[in-house]
Order: structure tokens, then sequence, then C-alpha cells
């Protein structure tokens, strides 16, 4: 499977590799290549990995499930409820949340083809992200997706505590596909997906997903 760096990590990247270097140079102008320095080049060697594989952006196939909703991020499934979302619908919904660590790759993908109905950033607090209020009082991205039939979907891009930049890419009245990139979410943060009451949903508490790949609900 071909890794590649996403191109929301290229800014990122680049600074933290400059900024490690100018430091690398200043503490080898004063200290010589000594045991600091080589520590500090190994250090600032990790570091820079680790951002790097955070940023990592996998070749996953283009999926085909055109009668199901498939996972918008890879992490774990923490709850699937019902509640009244009062955003937009204004009604019950089933939820199914989404945690994503801090190991997870942090590209979110459109969950089924339609068209966005809805799109809405707001700004707001930065709590844990498996905390339950921080579905609707962290800084947040909600989409709306209408398909053929005009059933709609939700997703919210939710930040956590590390997070601190939440990206979404489609406006309204495009036309999305399914696995296409919905946006990016920088360092731990969580994906709700708000479903119509009955849907059958496929997945439980404590279930890994794959974005992409696995698929989270019947969409008949």
């Amino acid at each position: 499977m071909k890794i590649r760096i996403h191109r929301e990590g290229i800014t990122t990247l680049s600074g933290i590799g400059m900024i490690l270097m100018l430091i690398n140079i200043s503490v080898y102008m004063v200290l010589g290549s000594g045991i600091v320095f080589f520590t500090l080049m190994i250090f600032s060697f990790i570091v820079f990995c680790f951002v790097g594989w955070f940023f990592r952006q996998p070749d996953r196939p283009v999926p085909n499930s055109a009668g199901a909703v498939i996972a918008p991020a890879d992490g774990t499934i923490i709850s699937v409820d019902e509640l009244y979302v009062g955003e937009f619908f204004e009604d019950y919904r089933t939820r199914v949340s989404i945690f994503m660590s801090g190991n997870n790759v942090h590209i979110n993908w459109i969950p089924l083809s339609g068209f966005v109905r809805y799109q809405c950033y707001n700004p707001g607090r930065h709590l844990f992200a498996r905390h339950p209020k921080s579905s609707d009082r962290n800084e947040r991205s909600t989409v709306i997706i209408e398909d053929a039939e005009g059933k709609q979907i939700m997703m919210r891009q939710i930040a956590g505590i590390m997070a601190r930049r939440v990206i979404t890419y489609p406006i309204p009245g495009k036309t999305v596909l399914q696995g296409e990139e919905l946006g990016f979410i920088k360092f731990g943060s969580r994906v709700d997906l708000f479903l119509p009451r009955g849907t059958k949903v496929l997945v439980k508490p404590g279930d890994k997903t794959i974005g992409r790949v696995t698929q989270v609900a019947e969409w008949v």
C-alpha cells in the first residue's frame, strides 16, 4: 500500500523542519558535534517523522458501496445513539460517533454520493473529543449531503483537545461522490454521522473503522 504525505501537511512539515534545522545549527555552533548535538539530531528526526506519519495519506481503493454508508474516518466507534439534532434538521436522528486518536489517519471522506445541501463552520471549545458535549460545544464543521432520492445525512467534524483546525472542502451546491475527501482535522478529533431514524447501523461501540472502507450503515 502506497503512503503519501497529505497536502495539508506540507506547510506544517516545512515549518517544523525549518525550526528543527535552525535549532540544530544553533546548538552545533555553540557546543560543536558533541553528545548533546547528536542527541538533539536524533530527537529532531523522531519529531519530524512523527508529524509526517500523522499527515500520511494511504492509497485506498475507490469504494463501490452504493447501498451503504462508508466510514468517513479511521478510528473507534465510541457511541451509537439517538438524540435531538437542533442544527438544520430539528428532529431526532441516529448518531454514530467515531473517535480519531493521534495514531489514526486524519483525512475525512464522503460517506455517500449526493450533493451538498448545507455546510456550516462553528468556532467553539476544545473539550476532549470523547466528551458527550463535544459534538455541539467544540469547534466543528457540519456538512449535509442529500442523495438522489432526497434522503439526507449529516456529518460533523469535531476538534478535540489537541486539534486546532478543522478543514472542510465541499461547499453547498457541489455534487460529491462516495469516497472523495471531505476534509482534514489536525491532531486528535472526532467525526459524528447523523442518520435518519430507522437506518440499519452495522457497527457498535468498540468497533474499529477504516475510512473509505468500513461500511457503517445500510442506505436503502
